[in-house]
C-alpha cells in the first residue's frame, strides 16, 4: 500500500468534505479546541510559528492566519497547494505565507521546527502512520505542541454493526476503495497512542469530531439546520461517553519531557 495523495480531486474533496454539516462540525470543533488550548503555548498577542502539514484547500491555515500566526503549509499535491494558495490570497496577513511541495516524511530533512503543527486527516492516508507520528515530532518544538485528528477506526466499525454488515467486519474490509473518500487505512485509536508514546510524545487533551451526525439516518439529517448540529457536536464532542465515538478524533500532544 502506498500513501494517497490528492492530486485532479481538489473539487471533489471540497465537495464531499468542506460543503455541508460534515466539513462545518469538523471545522467548528477543530478550532474551538485551538482556540482554548493555544493560551497554554501563546500569550494573547503572541504570534506562532505554525505549520499545517497535508493543509489541502487551506481551511485551518485561514484560521489560523486570521489569528496572527506565520503559516507554512506543506502538501504532497500541487493541485491542493495551489487551491489552498488561491484560498489564502485575499487575506491580509502581517507574516507572508509559506507553501511547501512535500510529504510529511521529507520534512524534517529540512531542519525547521514549529510552536505548532498541524496534522488533520493525514494519517489514514499513509503507509506508515507510525513514522509519520514520528516525524511530526521531529518538526516540533520542545515546548510545542502538535494538533492531531485522524480517521477513528472504532467509529467505522461500529457504524458497520449498526448496519448489520457483520461480513464486512468479520473479512475486515473497512479500508475504502482507490477513489473513494473513505481512508486506505482507518486508525485503531490505541495503535495510535503507542505510537504516539513511542515518539516521545503525551496526549494533553481530546475532542471527538461528528460523535453523532455520521450514525444520524439521512431522514433525520435532513430534518435539521447546520447550525443545530454544529450546537450538539461541540457540546458532546467532550464528552466521555460520545468523545471515542467521533468519526475523527482530535488529540492535543506535547513532547514529553
Amino acid at each position: 500500500m502506498a500513501d494517497r495523495y490528492f492530486d485532479q480531486m481538489g473539487a471533489h474533496f471540497a465537495r464531499k468534505i468542506y460543503d455541508g454539516p460534515k466539513g462545518a462540525v469538523r471545522l467548528a470543533v477543530l478550532t474551538r479546541d485551538l482556540q482554548e488550548w493555544l493560551p497554554a503555548i501563546c500569550e494573547p498577542d503572541q504570534s506562532l510559528r505554525v505549520l499545517d502539514v497535508g493543509a489541502g484547500l487551506g481551511h485551518m491555515s485561514e484560521w489560523l492566519l486570521g489569528q496572527g500566526h506565520r503559516v507554512t503549509l506543506a502538501d504532497p499535491s500541487p493541485e491542493m497547494l495551489d487551491a489552498a494558495r488561491e484560498r489564502l490570497k485575499p487575506l491580509v496577513s502581517a507574516y507572508p505565507v509559506t507553501y511547501l511541495l512535500s510529504p510529511l516524511q521529507d520534512l524534517p530533512a529540512n531542519g525547521e521546527t514549529y510552536d505548532l503543527v498541524i496534522c488533520h486527516a493525514v494519517l489514514e492516508w499513509l503507509e506508515d502512520p507510525a513514522q509519520a507520528i514520528n516525524a511530526l515530532r521531529q518538526l516540533c518544538t520542545p515546548e510545542g505542541r502538535i494538533s492531531l485528528a485522524f480517521y477513528n477506526r472504532d467509529a467505522l466499525v461500529y457504524k458497520n454493526l449498526i448496519k448489520g454488515q457483520f461480513r464486512k467486519l468479520a473479512k475486515n474490509q473497512l479500508a475504502g476503495s482507490k477513489r473513494s473518500l473513505t481512508p486506505q487505512q482507518p486508525l485503531d485509536p490505541a495503535l495510535v497512542a503507542t505510537w504516539v508514546a513511542q515518539s516521545r510524545l503525551q496526549c494533553l487533551e481530546k475532542s471527538g469530531i461528528r460523535v453523532f451526525y455520521d450514525y444520524m439516518p439521512a431522514e433525520f439529517q435532513s430534518q435539521l439546520e447546520t447550525a443545530e448540529i454544529v450546537e450538539q457536536e461541540l457540546l458532546y464532542s467532550r464528552h466521555p461517553t460520545y468523545r471515542d465515538m467521533g468519526r475523527y478524533l482530535h488529540w492535543w500532544l506535547s513532547p514529553a519531557e
